[in-house]
C-alpha cells in the first residue's frame, strides 16, 4: 500500500540521519577512514536489526539466492563509502554533498551501458548540462590556486558518485529476487568486514569520546541506510527522488553553524545546475514510464 507522505517523510529523514552523520564524522577528528568504515558498517546493523525483528524477523534479513550479487553490490558501496569519507576530510560539507548529486546523472549512463537501456535525446541533453555543473563545482578544487587536498578530496568525490551509480546498477538488477533488508545487511557486513582489515595497518586508539561518536556515525548511518529503504515502499522513486537534493540545505546549514563553513558561490550554482540535470532526468523517466504503462494498457 501506498502512503505518499510517508514516503517523503522518511526520506528527509534519511537526508538528515545522513547529513548528521558526516557532522559526526568531522567532530571525531583525525581517525583512519577505515576505521570509521568499520563503525558505520558494524553499528548501523543494530537499528536495522530493531526494525527487521518487527517486520519479517531478523533471521530473514540473510536468506539470499545470489550471494554473488549482494558481494558485488557491497564491494561497489563500500569502495564508495571509503572515497566519500576521505572526500570528507579534505573539502566542506556542502562540498562533498554537492558531489553526490552527480550519481543520477552517471547511473543513466551506466544503464544505457549495462542495463541496454535507451537514452533520448532529452535525458542526453540533462546529461550533458548535469557535467557543466560538475565542471564549475570542480573549479574551485582544480583550478589556478588549488591545494592538492582540494583536488583530491574532489576527486575522490566524483569517484565515490560514479561508484554509487554503479550501486544503482546494481540493485536494479538485483530487486525482483532481494529484498531490501539483506541488500542492506550484506553491505553493511562488508562494510564492517573491509574497515576491520585495513585496521591492521591504519589504527587510531580512541578516547571515550570518539568512540562515541563513532558508534552515533554507524546509528545514524543505519537509520538513514533503514529510512530510504523502506520509503521506496511507500512512495514511487519518481516522487522522492526530488527529496534528496534537501541533502544541500542540510549540509549547508550544518557545515556553517557546526563548521562555520560558507560555500562559494560558484559551488552552490554548479551545485543547482546539477539539480536542474537530475530533477530533469527524473521527470523524463516518469514520462516515459507513464507512456508504458499507458501502450501496455491498449488493447
Amino acid at each position: 500500500m501506498k502512503h505518499p507522505s510517508l514516503g517523503i517523510l522518511l526520506k528527509i529523514a534519511a537526508t538528515i540521519a545522513f547529513s548528521l552523520m558526516y557532522v559526526v564524522i568531522r567532530l571525531a577528528g583525525k581517525v583512519p577512514v577505515g576505521e570509521v568504515v568499520f563503525f558505520r558498517g558494524l553499528f548501523a546493523l543494530l537499528p536495522l536489526a530493531v526494525v527487521s525483528h518487527f517486520t519479517q524477523g531478523i533471521k530473514a534479513i540473510a536468506l539470499t539466492r545470489h550471494p554473488l550479487l549482494h558481494l558485488r553490490r557491497s564491494v561497489a558501496g563500500t569502495a564508495s563509502m571509503f572515497l566519500n569519507f576521505f572526500a570528507l576530510t579534505r573539502l566542506p560539507l556542502a562540498d562533498v554533498t554537492g558531489f553526490s548529486f552527480v550519481m543520477p546523472i552517471f547511473a543513466v549512463i551506466l544503464a544505457a551501458l549495462l542495463l541496454g537501456e535507451k537514452v533520448g535525446p532529452h535525458r542526453a541533453f540533462a546529461v550533458v548540462l548535469g557535467f557543466a555543473g560538475v565542471l564549475m563545482m570542480l573549479e574551485p578544487h582544480a583550478g589556478f590556486g588549488a591545494t592538492l587536498a582540494s583536488a583530491s578530496g574532489a576527486t575522490a568525490a566524483l569517484c565515490g558518485a560514479l561508484l554509487s551509480a554503479f550501486v544503482v546498477v546494481f540493485i536494479r538488477h538485483m530487486s525482483p529476487t532481494e529484498t531490501s533488508e539483506a541488500i542492506v545487511f550484506y553491505f553493511m557486513v562488508v562494510c564492517a568486514l573491509s574497515g576491520a582489515v585495513t585496521m591492521l595497518w591504519a589504527f587510531t586508539p580512541l578516547d571515550g569520546a570518539r568512540v562515541a561518536l563513532l558508534v552515533l556515525c554507524g546509528l545514524l548511518g543505519g537509520v538513514g541506510q533503514v529510512c530510504m529503504t523502506y520509503s521506496y515502499r511507500y512512495a514511487e522513486p519518481s516522487l522522492l527522488a526530488p527529496f534528496d537534493y534537501t541533502a544541500m540545505l542540510w549540509a549547508s546549514a550544518l557545515g556553517y553553524l557546526v563548521f562555520n563553513e560558507i560555500p562559494q558561490r560558484i559551488v552552490l550554482a554548479g551545485a543547482a545546475v546539477v539539480t536542474v540535470s537530475g530533477l530533469y532526468i527524473v521527470w523524463r523517466e516518469r514520462q516515459a514510464r507513464i507512456i508504458r504503462v499507458t501502450e501496455a494498457s491498449l488493447p
